[in-house]
């Protein structure tokens, strides 16, 4: 076995590895393992071409795979490193915690094999435009960001990099950071948190909004009086919740706060000196949601040691992140807009608050939780909603009565339908409110198929 509760005395060396799941992370994983010489077996019930192309490079480092189910070969094992789709109640995991194997989660483990600063963001909403634009704002002749976590980039992917190559120095990692990465934290400690938001998420997941929140909770626990915890003060449920941390807190808010380097003035930012860091006309992003992200990357990079000319000029330049509002094309006068990254309703409230054009709203995919009628006190210039996928008569059944609406099957079916019933000067906006499971492999995926289906409509 592994004792594994005093960090700095770690040794997976001969030790034997079991990684579950061969996705991205799993993937990247399995070879950190491998190459700090671990004994590693990985496992996965799936049989996609992805998971077939991920074994047969691992087979080349002599790494021994399984896939199509999970065998008994999995509790031969010192430690479990598992896959965040992977919920904690499930049986594999009270069996293996029954047999005294130790499971972590890819961030915990990766996190033992480097002592290098970390930036960690989460929240509901925000989180991968916020870990972009701080990542742009610490790109400084002295300071080498990577970026990785939940947006895609696995952190044991960018940890295994810089042992094989050593040549940056003063690196710093910015993490984004889900509910489901925190849930097998044992000394994860990110130098500085940041917490963005709360809202309803994840609820075919979670027993509840709180079992979520204490999820995402797990993200401070580690941290002492010597770390930094970054929190929007305007969120009540948060500011109850960080309340217990023992990090030093920092708030951050469109109102003027005193302990925050950063206040929106008027139609300025201002900064610690109250001199102009940008004016907010030259911040390309639209929406005080995007503001409310940015403010968080500049306090967090500021906070990091990042002078205030790289902050602004971030600023200034970023232009956001593909599946985040991202324009698509203007087809005969209408606009299409791909969100395909809201994959909760309290994203999609955000996203139809942004426009101010006659819209069609474009909802479905697999539902997680939480009550559609929302929207409505946001959307005051909805025309029509398409309901598609394996939601579409949950939101059916919520919204029939109050707004026009139409049921498809496929997202695809909700394009072509939306070309048909648009006019000039509409907008249609992709923004699901659901996760992306039931009919894509993950959110970017169906933004992809969204943006091909869209750019067909153009040669119709």
């Amino acid at each position: 076995m592994i004792d594994i509760h005093q960090r700095d005395k770690i040794d997976i060396r001969d030790k034997k590895i079991t990684v579950l799941g061969l996705g991205r992370s799993g993937f990247s994983v399995a070879k950190l393992a491998h190459f700090l010489g671990g004994n590693v077996f990985a496992s996965d019930p799936g049989t996609t071409k992805a998971i077939t192309a991920n074994i047969k490079s691992l087979d080349e480092l002599g790494v021994r795979c399984e896939s199509g189910a999970h065998t008994d070969l999995i509790y031969d094992a010192d430690l479990w490193v598992i896959s965040p789709g992977i919920p904690k109640e499930a049986d594999i995991i009270l069996k293996a915690l029954s047999r005294n194997i130790s499971v972590v989660g890819e961030i915990e483990f990766t996190s033992w094999f480097t002592d290098e600063p970390i930036i960690a963001v989460t929240g509901s909403n925000g989180k991968t435009t916020t870990v972009h634009a701080l990542t742009e704002m610490c790109k400084t002749p002295d300071v080498y960001p990577k970026l990785a976590g939940n947006m895609g980039i696995p952190f044991s992917q960018v940890v295994l990099e810089d042992l094989i190559d050593t040549t940056d120095n003063n690196r710093l990692y910015i993490l984004e950071i889900s509910s489901f990465q925190m849930e097998f934290i044992l000394h994860f400690k990110p130098t500085i948190s940041v917490f963005l938001n709360l809202s309803p998420d994840h609820l075919d997941r979670y027993a509840d909004m709180d079992d979520y929140v204490n999820a995402k909770m797990n993200l401070y626990i580690n941290q002492t009086e010597d770390e930094i915890l970054i929190y929007y003060e305007d969120d009540p449920i948060l500011c109850e919740k960080i309340s217990k941390a023992t990090a030093k807190k920092l708030p951050f808010s469109l109102k003027n706060s005193s302990l925050s380097p950063f206040n929106v003035i008027g139609d300025k930012i201002l900064d610690e000196n109250q001199t102009t860091l940008i004016d907010i006309k030259n911040i390309k992003l639209p929406g005080n949601h995007n503001l409310l992200n940015l403010i968080a990357a500049a306090n967090a990079a500021y906070f990091a040691g990042i002078p205030n000319e790289f902050i602004s000029a971030a600023m200034r330049n970023f232009s956001g992140v593909p599946h985040r509002l991202e324009s698509v094309a203007t087809i005969s006068g209408v606009k299409y807009i791909n969100d395909s990254k809201a994959t909760n309703i309290d994203a999609v409230c955000v996203a139809v608050a942004s426009f101010q054009e006659p819209m069609v709203l474009i909802l479905g995919g697999k539902f997680k939780g939480g009550n559609f009628l929302e929207i409505l006190h946001y959307a005051k210039n909805l025309k029509t909603v398409i309901a598609y996928g394996q939601a579409n008569e949950i939101i059916a059944t919520a919204l029939r009565d109050a707004v026009s609406l139409t049921k498809v099957v496929s997202l695809k079916d909700a394009v072509e339908i939306s070309y048909s019933i648009t006019q000039p000067g509409d907008v249609v906006l992709l923004s699901p409110g659901c996760s992306s499971f039931d009919q894509f492999s993950d959110f970017e995926d169906r933004g992809n198929q969204f943006k091909t289906w869209v750019k067909q409509l153009e040669t119709n």
